[in-house]
Formats: C-alpha cells, structure tokens, sequence
C-alpha cells in the first residue's frame, strides 16, 4: 500500500510561483509513473502532468505546458511540481498519484489559490 501526503500549496499573486511536493510511504514508487491531478471547485478532478519513473518522459496538460514542471527523486520517494507564471485558473486543490490513478492512493491534497 502506498500512502501519499502532498504540500506546499498556499495562496499567491498570479504571475507568482510555488512548489508542490508529493511524499510517498509504504512502499517505494520507483517503478511507477507518477501524476499531478488537479480539482478545481465545482469540476471534475483533472490531469495536469506525468513522468516516467526513470523521469525521462513528461506529459503535461495543453493548459500549464511552458509554465509547470514535474520532476521526482526516486531516492526519497518523492515527486515535486514546479509552477511558474500562475493564472487564476489554477485554483484547485492538488494531487499526486500514479499515472493512470489508484483509487486507493488518493491523498487529501493541497490547495493552491491564486489571485488577482
């Protein structure tokens, strides 16, 4: 079983930044791809990005291409979301999982809130 706690969301200015970090227990997630979700309210949770265990291979969604990176260290089983240039549109609360998604590793997330 894997349990996974993520953080650092916060409220900022658009144009700001953040960190998100995604610590995984249990087990090591080495041999999986992992992926940021987002949920924003009132809509469906989404995917934001993915990278390959080796972190050779990232996908992001159409809407942060160019301004979120996704990046892991498998050594403390951790996975990290860098977002630049952040829009009001990506208010939501944050996930990580594996890519495609268990049901059952789904944490309670952090909230990223960005103003005007």
């Amino acid at each position: 079983q894997v349990h996974l706690v993520e953080s650092g969301g916060g409220l900022v200015q658009a144009g700001g930044s953040l960190r998100l970090s995604c610590a995984a227990s249990g087990r090591s997630f080495s041999p999986y791809t992992m992926g940021w979700f987002r949920q924003a309210p009132g809509k469906e949770r989404e995917f934001v990005a993915t990278i390959s265990w080796s972190s050779g291979i990232s996908y992001y969604t159409d809407s942060v291409k160019g301004r979120f990176t996704i990046s892991r260290d498998n050594a403390k089983n951790t996975v990290y979301l860098q977002m630049n240039s952040l829009k009001p549109e990506d208010t939501a609360v944050y996930y990580c999982n594996t890519h495609p998604p268990n049901y059952d590793y789904w944490g309670q997330g952090t909230q990223v809130t960005v103003s005007l």
